[in-house]
């Protein structure tokens, strides 16, 4: 419910922004701007064409531009810097978290670059650079340095008291700290001391005896889709980042992980239509022309293989009608079959379910729920085509020529995306396009095959 209410709230607020856009009344859409969260503001950047995201864009402060930018989708953030100045673009990026200026930095003009790390002190630059080392689809990337730390000789008193000079110091903890991360004298990871035993416990015990030593700290390396993972299976809010020695460099927070999660989900939708999940609703059109047209060029070519399949029977068509209106039949249930199959083996590869150890049962299992649905379905087209025109050869054909199609696409959706993986290749992008030209193809050679040979 609150979801729909928030998603009502940003039509409303859409709505009278462009009321007082067309009315010219630009000061008071500044000071509704101002009241709003960067989130909202991105949101409706996004939800307006270009000139009009232009024009509000020039409306927000340098501080606001900052915490919009980096919520934005990575094409609508090259299409505003891109008609910012230079001047503007170092004071909007300048005050950003470490991380999220790290995620910035390679979309920003060279000059801005320069002009931002030499306006960093020698400890926010080594701190910048470290993050800057790991890619961002890493634990490395979606970190944040500021992590909180004590060593394991302190005392609770002596960290409450270190956590009240953080307070004083930087005005607030640091976002989503549910525990402090113990460190060795070499910054080498030892556990974790939780703000609920810090504050509950006696003042003098030390660290090492309250600490708990059973969660792992995460490699900088480690992917962001299995980081997403480790938070989601043990329902962590922060989690230690470590380089290959152990040491401490940085933490993970439940926010940087939700994101993750929604570019995957923004990911898997786009790309079952070949298209990229950071794709601008409003973008140009001739650059979205372009990007559509490699999709629908190769399934061009998936329809000239299909085609040319049909052709080579032009005459058992002509002889025999029916076969034309029942072969789109075959091709199409291949294809939902395999489909099913491609969905689950997509999402196993993900979760790491699948690999080159399961594969095989994997292939087996799915055999074996499809030869189950084809004994099914074969029985009911023969049964159908004997009742509709009297035609048992007809049918006991129809029937084959499913069977066959849609083992063959369990097959094909179990094997292709296995073996786009093991390519390189996003088995989500590709994974349906080959098994559509697959299913397609050999639906309609199979049945016409069959028919030419057994009925005429």
């Amino acid at each position: 419910m609150a979801h729909q209410d928030n998603k009502k709230d940003n039509r409303q607020f859409a709505t009278e922004l462009e009321e007082l856009l067309n009315a010219g009344y630009l000061t008071r859409a500044t000071t509704r701007l101002a009241t709003s969260d960067p989130p909202t503001i991105a949101n409706i950047l996004e939800a307006f064409p270009w000139e009009r995201r232009l024009q509000i864009w020039q409306l927000l402060t340098p501080q606001i531009k900052g915490a919009v930018l980096i919520e934005l989708y990575e094409e609508v953030q090259d299409g505003l810097i891109a008609e910012s100045l230079p001047e503007d673009l170092i004071k909007t990026v300048s005050g950003l978290d470490i991380d999220d200026l790290a995620d910035l930095y390679e979309r920003l003009p060279e000059k801005v670059r320069a002009a931002v790390l030499q306006a960093m002190d020698e400890k926010r630059r080594q701190r910048f650079e470290a993050v800057r080392h790991y890619p961002d689809n890493t634990a490395g990337g979606l970190m944040d340095v500021d992590a909180v730390a004590v060593r394991d000789d302190a005392t609770l008193d002596t960290v409450l008291r270190y956590l009240r000079r953080i307070r004083h110091q930087q005005g607030a903890l640091p976002e989503h700290m549910d525990a402090i991360i113990v460190v060795d004298r070499a910054s080498r990871y030892i556990g974790m001391l939780s703000l609920s035993d810090l504050v509950s416990l006696e003042e003098n015990c030390a660290v090492s005896e309250v600490m708990h030593t059973e969660s792992n700290p995460i490699p900088a390396l480690t992917p962001a889709k299995k980081v997403a993972r480790l938070f989601e299976d043990y329902d962590l809010l922060s989690a230690p980042v470590v380089d290959e020695d152990n040491k401490l460099i940085g933490r993970i927070t439940v926010d940087d992980v939700v994101d993750v999660i929604r570019e995957e989900a923004d990911r898997a939708l786009m790309s079952t239509a070949g298209l990229e999940e950071e794709s601008d609703i409003f973008a140009p059109i001739v650059t979205s022309a372009k990007r559509r047209a490699i999709w629908l060029g190769i399934n061009l070519i998936n329809a000239f293989l299909a085609a040319w399949v049909i052709e080579q029977f032009e005459g058992s068509i002509e002889q025999l009608v029916i076969l034309a209106v029942l072969m789109p039949i075959v091709a199409s249930m291949g294809g939902i079959a395999g489909t099913q199959t491609l969905t689950l083996v997509i999402r196993g590869i993900a979760l790491d379910q699948v690999g080159p150890g399961n594969i095989r049962r994997v292939l087996g299992k799915e055999l074996g729920v499809i030869a189950i649905n084809a004994l099914l379905f074969a029985s009911t087209v023969a049964t159908a085509m004997i009742i509709w025109h009297q035609d048992s050869s007809l049918g006991l054909v129809f029937a084959l020529a499913l069977a066959i199609n849609l083992l063959n696409g369990a097959m094909a959706g179990a094997i292709i995306p296995f073996a786009l993986h093991k390519l390189g290749i996003d088995p989500a992008l590709a994974g349906g396009v080959v098994l559509m030209a697959t299913t397609d193809a050999l639906g309609f050679f199979t049945f016409l095959g069959l028919a030419t040979f057994f009925l005429l």
